[in-house]
């Protein structure tokens, strides 16, 4: 048995660091991957090298089936959720497909590997009268003209419009920004760009932070970003997290995160009467699997009504 502490001895005495340093680059190169998912992965696989160790096997080459499964199931014994270990399951097929087509090692150990499946859950969604009622909210805060107030107004107002990801909306410049034809241009997963709409409400809003508040937050330090924080830098991913959940609150709807504006915003889409095809190119899904879904929550929506409604339910 040879002992393995930290994820950090992984890195640095190991086997394991050159290939994971090469694999991550591999990931951020040729599949354009993003940083934190990037992460993600490496740490996955760093987990699995400390667990290898200590069943004495230390040679990425030397793994094989069982010790995969060994690992998967020590996450089961620890009560891990189903979320995580489909994860790191899908981590490790990814590495070794890899590690076997490059030629680092002489067969893919992971090509039957069985991970359980995450569990389906519906997404969070708000109703179309809470999210009017969270984007006036917004409004009537922002009516001070209060520049931070303005910002948020117009993120949660894009962000409902749009569908688009919260790292997507940080990574907006100005220039991405089309208020004529109202559409915004936005990075995606696997460095994907395309093209999203927005409606009248949300051209106001940005129209409000644009003439009224960007430049009151503006300093030597301000790039391209639409989005600017309080000393003039991006805006990042977490501070606009905390604007959703406050306005949540002032709003008197349900609590919900950036992403459960994506998800309102696709399933009211589909209740709207667009069409999957149509969705799923807004919200910039590489499958229309992914985007099939939010036809999920629309439907027990549809069965809630009908059951509170008909008089036959």
């Amino acid at each position: 048995m040879v002992p393995v502490s930290s994820t950090l001895e992984v890195r640095e005495t190991t086997e394991w660091g050159p290939h994971l340093a090469d694999f991550a680059a591999h990931l951020d190169a040729q599949r354009g991957l993003a940083a934190h998912t990037v992460r993600a992965y490496r740490s996955d696989l760093e987990q699995l090298a400390v667990y290898a160790a200590e069943q004495g096997v230390t040679s990425v080459a030397d793994i094989d089936l069982t010790v995969l499964r060994g690992w998967l199931g020590s996450m089961t014994e620890r009560n891990l959720s189903r979320a995580t270990i489909a994860r790191r399951g899908a981590s490790a097929r990814t590495f070794f497909e890899w590690a076997a087509r490059t030629g680092r090692v002489a067969n893919d150990p992971a090509s039957r590997l069985a991970s359980p499946r995450a569990d389906r859950s519906l997404p969070t969604v708000l109703g179309v009268d809470s999210a009017a009622r969270l984007m006036e909210a917004a409004r009537e805060r922002a009516a001070s003209d209060n520049p931070a107030h303005l910002r948020d107004w117009a993120a949660v107002e894009l962000l409902y419009a749009t569908g688009i990801r919260v790292g997507e909306l940080v990574g907006v410049d100005v220039h991405d920004v089309d208020l004529d034809q109202r559409m915004v241009r936005v990075l995606g997963k696997g460095a994907k760009e395309r093209v999203v709409p927005f409606g009248q409400p949300a051209g106001r809003a940005l129209d409000a932070w644009l003439t009224r508040g960007r430049h009151v937050l503006t300093s030597r330090l301000t790039d391209d970003a639409l989005l600017l924080g309080s000393r003039g830098q991006r805006w990042g991913q977490r501070q606009v997290r905390e604007v959703v959940h406050d306005l949540a609150r002032l709003a008197d709807v349900e609590d919900i995160a950036p992403h459960g504006l994506r998800h309102s915003a696709a399933t009211h889409l589909l209740a709207g009467g667009s069409d999957l095809r149509g969705v799923q190119e807004v919200l910039g899904h590489a499958t229309l699997a992914t985007t099939q879904k939010y036809t999920h929550v629309s439907a027990e929506r549809l069965r809630s009504s009908y059951e509170l409604a008909h008089p036959r339910a």
